[in-house]
């Protein structure tokens, strides 16, 4: 029988008491200890004491390497472990880093069924960045999310093959996104198995390219009696944060 483990995610930044305190009151299995990418000098000397801690309660430590500044970074790898994780029971703490990372995490929670939660100290200590800034573990509460709708596997996939085919001299367009949607298989086309090429322009429409378009993922330019089909740089964040999919 598959065990059913106590999974949690963390910022790691200038925090340690809103960590470990957490890791015994839930009695974790794992956590994913999101930490900045920058040079190890850079890095508070208690991180490492907060991992050895972490062990000594029996908590399996996992380190990600993460731009905590980067919103759509942190979302990814949230979202990622997430995944990684669908059978088991994922929390994720918003109050261990950075304000974007947070906002990152929160996000990442909306879109899957992780929760997230909020922790809070005894007290804050003083604003020096070299210091932790809060210390203790007063309590945390689960925070309000509004589920909001991620792109599709087929919408992922289709934003990975524009990325990948755009050049410098070439931008695809539908007929190409359509070719590769029947070599892949994707569920639009392999589930629908449309009868004929206007048929196959109607679903991909429907499916792909009018959802992206709305939500600001990609541009449609009409260039002759061709319609290609470019990313935008949103469209390229989301395609970071939810490539996990493919």
């Amino acid at each position: 029988m598959d065990t059913i483990d106590e999974v949690h995610i963390a910022p790691l930044g200038f925090e340690f008491d809103r960590i470990i305190g957490p890791a015994r009151r839930y009695d974790i299995d794992i956590i994913y200890l999101l930490e900045h990418d920058e040079p190890q000098s850079n890095k508070p000397s208690y991180h490492d004491e907060l991992k050895a801690e972490l062990s000594t309660e029996s908590v399996e430590v996992r380190s990600r390497t993460v731009d905590l500044i980067d919103i759509y970074d942190v979302l990814g790898a949230v979202t990622t472990v997430i995944s990684d994780h669908a059978d088991d029971i994922v929390r994720v703490n918003v109050s261990s880093g950075s304000k974007l990372s947070a906002v990152g995490a929160t996000i990442a929670c909306m879109a899957t069924e992780a929760t997230a939660y909020y922790v809070h100290p005894e007290g804050y200590a003083h604003a020096d960045r070299a210091e932790r800034q809060s210390y203790g573990y007063a309590d945390d509460e689960v925070l309000p999310t509004y589920p909001i709708e991620s792109p599709t596997t087929d919408q992922v996939a289709a934003m990975d093959f524009l990325e990948c085919e755009s050049t410098e001299i070439y931008t695809p367009k539908k007929k190409d996104i359509i070719e590769y949607a029947q070599t892949e298989e994707l569920s639009f086309i392999a589930e629908n198995q449309p009868a004929n090429d206007k048929a196959k322009f109607a679903l991909l429409n429907a499916n792909i390219i009018d959802p992206l378009t709305e939500n600001g993922y990609i541009d449609v330019n009409t260039v002759g009696r061709q319609k290609q089909v470019e990313l935008t740089d949103t469209g390229k964040n989301a395609l970071h944060a939810f490539r996990h999919k493919l």
